[in-house]
């Protein structure tokens, strides 16, 4: 492909001799499993979001999963609730609830920018709501102040899915300092992103950072005493010292995902192509560029053959998915179409302005269904 979808090596090799450093620095000391670079991300991903405690974990599902794991052992939540998701979301966002035992609750989200619609949240509250799980979708923060307003209203847990969402901000606080709680995805593709697995659990919430920090190494904060049923979902120390060199880029890399979309809001102009909308730019990170259009798979063939590499961000439901035959009943018809109409334009740091230059001619030459 001409213009690939995200080239991870060059996204990588802009700063790579740091990264060898700080990997020699992790073979050179001895310690992998949570050592002083786990520490010293924790601290500074913490003061990244803005919020007093940070926990790295193994991957961005077992982030989501702890938090909820978490609460239940606290007294927060109990077999059978019921926590309220957003229908268009990436399936590990309902793996979190329903392993826990609990009961996902998909919501239909707003059209125009992906992410839960606060009314239909509202409408879906019923006596054995306990959480809502906010997915900031493709990098955009969800309408995190009126559903901070729902949660308080009725008692709920507000927990973010911020897996794609690192650094989005409104009113100066970022992604992850809203709710009780919020996970975070270090996938190699997202935009703070390891060389591997990772996640981390940020949250303000003292009693939360304890038991999550204990229920990733076996339910231990002592060696050999372990007082929680727990599990080994740990950071290691090598993905922590790599992070900690990508952090440090993260903003600067935010500026030019935000030039990337502006140039394609400002230059594709097409009948059959829907661009995304936002709210405001501080709140999308531009994880993902997704535009809609009727003809999608006519869309995607057609930049193919023009050299452009894309993806779809999600074909399938979690509501659709064989896994979860039992909410067969939930329909969910503004998910469904968006989940038949949305295709990702590449998007990353290294994308540069000859490729967005091309991207954006050949949208335009589309024919649409033809």
């Amino acid at each position: 492909m001409d213009v690939p979808f995200l080239p991870l090596g060059a996204v990588n090799a802009r700063y790579a001799d740091e990264l060898k450093a700080a990997a020699a620095r992790v073979i050179d000391s001895g310690w992998y499993v949570l050592g002083d670079e786990l520490a010293a991300f924790e601290r500074e991903f913490a003061a990244y979001c803005g919020v007093g405690h940070a926990i790295g974990v193994g991957n961005g599902l077992d982030a989501l999963s702890l938090i909820l794991r978490g609460y239940k052992q606290l007294g927060a939540l109990t077999d059978g609730d019921e926590v309220i998701v957003p229908g268009n979301t990436f399936i590990a966002s309902f793996l979190a609830i329903s392993e826990n035992r609990l009961v996902p609750v998909p919501v239909e989200p707003d059209a125009t920018t992906f992410n839960l619609d606060p009314a239909r949240v509202e409408a879906a509250i019923g006596p054995r709501t306990r959480a809502i799980m906010a997915v900031h979708l493709y990098g955009q923060l969800a309408d995190m102040r009126a559903l901070d307003v729902l949660a308080r209203r009725h008692g709920l847990l507000l927990i973010e899915d911020a897996a794609q969402a690192h650094g989005a901000s409104e009113g100066g606080r970022k992604a992850g300092a809203f709710g009780h709680a919020a996970a975070f995805s270090f996938f190699p593709t997202k935009n703070l992103g390891a060389l591997g697995d990772g996640g981390a659990i940020v949250t303000d919430d003292p009693q939360l950072a304890e038991r999550v920090a204990a229920l990733r190494n076996y339910g231990s904060s002592e060696k050999y005493r372990h007082p929680h049923p727990g599990l080994n979902s740990r950071l290691d120390e090598m993905q922590a010292a790599l992070l900690r060199v990508k952090l440090a880029y993260l903003d600067r890399d935010t500026v030019w995902r935000r030039h990337v979309a502006a140039r394609y809001r400002d230059g594709i102009r097409h009948p059959y192509i829907v661009l995304p909308e936002v709210a405001s730019e501080e709140r999308h990170v531009w994880h993902l560029f997704v535009v809609r259009s009727p003809f999608r798979d006519a869309l995607q063939r057609h930049l193919h053959a023009n050299g452009v590499q894309t993806q779809i961000h999600y074909p399938i439901p979690p509501h659709k998915q064989p896994i979860y035959a039992g909410l067969g009943h939930v329909r969910l018809p503004v998910t469904e179409r968006l989940h038949g109409d949305v295709l990702s334009l590449p998007m990353g740091p290294t994308l540069d302005a000859a490729s967005v230059d091309r991207v954006i001619a050949a949208c335009l030459t589309f024919d649409g269904a033809a």
